[in-house]
C-alpha cells in the first residue's frame, strides 16, 4: 500500500473526465438537435452536410425562379383571354358590317366599337410583369435547377404584324369590313398559336417545379441522416453517460479515501 501515488484515484479521475466529456457532448447534441456539434465530431460528415445545405438552398432559389416564371406566363394568358374575346367581337363586327341592310351610319357605330377594341389590344401589348414586358416577344431564360441550367420560355409579341394589321383596320364600309374580317381571322389564328405556346411553357415549368420539390425532399432527407440527432438513441446514451459520471464520482471519492487506511497500520 502506497500513499504518495494514488493510481486508483488517477485512473478514476481520468475515467470520470472521459465520462463527463461524453455526457457534455450528448447533452449538446440533444439541446441542438444535431449530431455534429463541432467539426471534430464528424469532419467528413460536416463537409458533406455543408455541400448538401448549399445545394438545398440553390434548389430552393431555382424553385422560386420557376414559380415566378409560371406566374409570369399565367399573367400573359390572363391578358390573352381578354384579347381573345376582343378579337372574337371584332370578327363579329366585321361580319355585321357586311350586312347589306345596314347603312353607313350603322357601320360607323360598329366601327366605333371595333376601334375601341383594337385600342384595347394595342394597350395590352404594353403591359409588364414587375417591370418585364409581357408581350414584346422576347424569350426568357428561366433557371430550372441549382446548377444554373436554363429553359428558354418563348415570348409572345402583340406587336406582331398579324395583330397590328387587325387592330389597324376598320369596318366603316362593307369593303373595309371584308378586309378587316380577313385580318382579324389571321390575328385569331396567331393568338391561338401564342396561347398554345404559353400552355406548353407552363406544362414544362410545372414539371420542373415538381422535379425540384422531389429533389429538395430527397436531398434534405440525405442531409438529415448525416447531421440530425436520433433523439431516442441519444437519450439512451445520455442516460448511460449520466450513470457513468455518477458512478465515477463515487468511485473517485472511494479511491481518494483508500490511502487513509494506511493510518490504521501506523496505529
Amino acid at each position: 500500500m502506497v500513499i504518495n501515488t494514488n493510481t486508483s484515484a488517477n485512473s478514476s479521475a481520468r475515467l470520470l473526465t472521459e465520462s463527463s466529456n461524453m455526457l457534455a457532448k450528448s447533452l449538446a447534441r440533444l439541446s441542438s438537435g444535431s449530431k455534429i456539434v463541432n467539426p471534430a465530431d464528424d469532419a467528413a460528415g460536416l463537409a458533406v452536410s455543408t455541400r448538401f445545405d448549399a445545394q438545398i438552398n440553390r434548389i430552393s432559389a431555382a424553385s422560386s425562379n420557376v414559380s415566378n416564371a409560371v406566374s409570369f406566363s399565367q399573367t400573359q394568358d390572363g391578358f390573352l383571354k381578354k384579347v381573345t374575346k376582343a378579337l372574337d367581337r371584332m370578327s363579329e363586327l366585321s361580319v355585321l358590317s357586311q350586312d347589306v341592310t345596314k347603312s353607313d351610319a350603322d357601320r360607323a357605330l360598329y366601327d366605333t366599337e371595333f376601334q375601341t377594341l383594337g385600342a384595347y389590344i394595342t394597350d395590352t401589348a404594353t403591359k409588364d410583369f414587375n417591370g418585364v414586358s409581357l408581350f414584346d416577344g422576347t424569350a426568357l431564360d428561366v433557371t430550372t435547377d441549382g446548377d444554373g441550367t436554363t429553359y428558354s420560355m418563348s415570348g409572345v409579341d402583340l406587336g406582331a404584324a398579324a395583330y397590328t394589321t387587325a387592330t389597324g383596320g376598320d369596318v366603316a364600309t362593307a369593303a373595309t369590313a371584308a378586309t378587316a374580317l380577313t385580318d382579324v381571322k389571321a390575328a385569331i389564328t396567331q393568338l391561338a398559336t401564342d396561347r398554345a405556346t404559353i400552355g406548353a411553357s407552363q406544362a414544362r415549368l410545372n414539371a420542373h417545379s415538381e422535379q425540384l420539390s422531389v429533389l429538395k425532399e430527397n436531398m434534405s432527407a440525405a442531409n438529415s441522416r448525416i447531421k440530425d440527432v436520433d433523439v431516442a438513441e441519444e437519450s439512451t446514451q445520455y442516460a448511460r453517460y449520466n450513470i457513468l459520471v455518477q458512478a465515477g464520482t463515487a468511485m473517485l471519492s472511494q479511491a481518494n479515501s483508500t490511502p487513509q487506511s494506511a493510518l490504521r497500520l501506523l496505529n
